[in-house]
């Protein structure tokens, strides 16, 4: 997903929390000030509405003007991919939209820089090959699964990984490469018993 697609979405998924009709140009963007501050466009859409931005606050309206002017500028290729999104958006449940917006709330409050950097550890996700993803989304899974304490010795083991030499990270890769599958199984059984021992 490009920066500006991404920007889509999330422009999208903000006008659901008013009113949709404005991304579909059937309500108009709320004016500022007044129907005089708006472009000929905005404000016969403005118009057509006009009771119902009579009840926005000026921040509202400041906010659906903004993201109408947005929704404007995008090419007809990111509004179709928007609109699918939404689609999507709409199937999910109460609970998941929830979280979907108030994950977009957290986006929004990020430094820019950070987003920038969000963005491209998305877009590089999106490079790797299905497999990589796979097995990633794998130990995702196992992570979760995983009770505090377990994750706790995950982490210590990382942290003792980091801190070995290039020299000792290679022995121990050639050490385990050099096991049989029924070596290596072993091994698992063997620390595994002595994590249950530890916590008895």
């Amino acid at each position: 997903m490009t920066r500006r697609g991404l920007q889509a979405l999330l422009v999208l998924v903000v006008l659901t929390l008013g009113d949709l009709d404005v991304v579909w140009g059937q309500t108009p963007p709320p004016a500022v000030q007044g129907l005089d501050q708006l472009s000929p466009e905005e404000r016969a859409l403005a118009e057509r509405n006009l009771e119902r931005w009579k009840r926005l606050t000026p921040e509202e309206r400041q906010r659906a003007l903004e993201n109408y002017r947005h929704w404007k500028s995008m090419t007809p290729e990111e509004r179709e991919a928007a609109r699918q999104n939404y689609r999507r958006f709409r199937q999910l449940t109460p609970d998941q939209r929830a979280q979907v917006l108030k994950d977009f709330q957290h986006w929004n409050e990020l430094p820019k820089e950070r987003q920038q950097q969000l963005q491209q550890a998305y877009e590089r996700w999106q490079r790797l090959p299905q497999e990589r993803r796979d097995r990633i989304q794998q130990r995702l899974q196992q992570w979760e699964a995983m009770s505090p304490e377990e994750r706790e010795r995950v982490l210590r083991n990382q942290e003792r990984w980091r801190q070995m030499s290039p020299e000792e990270r290679e022995r121990i890769r050639e050490r385990w490469r050099q096991m049989t599958p029924e070596e290596r199984e072993q091994l698992r059984q063997q620390r595994q018993q002595q994590r249950r021992g530890g916590q008895q």
